[in-house]
């Protein structure tokens, strides 16, 4: 069952038995594959249900936090019609694979950028990479006067902590998406 994939929207699973797991099924996310730890004592056909459970489960759980370039857009105008009285306008805003940053603006071109992966994120930490970017409309760098309009969200230093406090984990336990 090594790297079965029940579905193009699902990874592969890899089914990892334990003689010291009695009853429970667990699953996880590792590396892009799921992973479901069962007893070694089960049978075949009962991992194949699990799998097909789990994988389930996990396509649901995507769904969710599939990202929407709306909703994004949609989150972006309520925090400046509350942060910067609804002065501030872009060009285009959406969601796109970013390893590094959580998110990027072109100062002169006002496109807003928000890592893809910032999906999986706690609303109020989304919220501040919004408006950290929409700050950015008005100051291109990260001097005084930027600082000043960022710190207009009130989460600004909780949310500063909690992606750097992620993005010091390893890679492997940095991603808030386990199954």
């Amino acid at each position: 069952m090594r790297g079965k994939s029940y579905n193009s929207a699902t990874p592969p699973i890899r089914i990892i038995t334990s003689r010291k797991r009695r009853r429970t099924v667990a699953a996880r996310m590792r590396s892009g594959v799921l992973e479901l730890l069962v007893p070694a004592t089960m049978p075949h056909s009962e991992r194949e249900h699990w799998a097909e459970v789990m994988s389930r489960r996990l396509e649901k759980q995507a769904e969710r936090r599939r990202p929407s370039d709306d909703r994004l857009a949609e989150r972006a105008q309520r925090l400046n019609e509350r942060y910067f009285d609804g002065k501030l306008r872009w060009t285009s805003i959406g969601f796109t694979d970013m390893e590094r940053l959580w998110g990027s603006c072109t100062f002169t071109g006002g496109a807003i950028r928000i890592a893809r992966r910032a999906v999986a994120l706690p609303d109020w930490v989304l919220d501040y990479l919004l408006v950290h970017e929409l700050a950015h409309l008005v100051q291109s760098d990260h001097g005084p006067d930027f600082h000043a309009l960022e710190s207009r969200y009130p989460l600004t230093e909780r949310a500063k902590g909690y992606l750097l406090a992620l993005d010091s984990l390893p890679i492997s336990e940095a991603r808030p998406d386990e199954v």
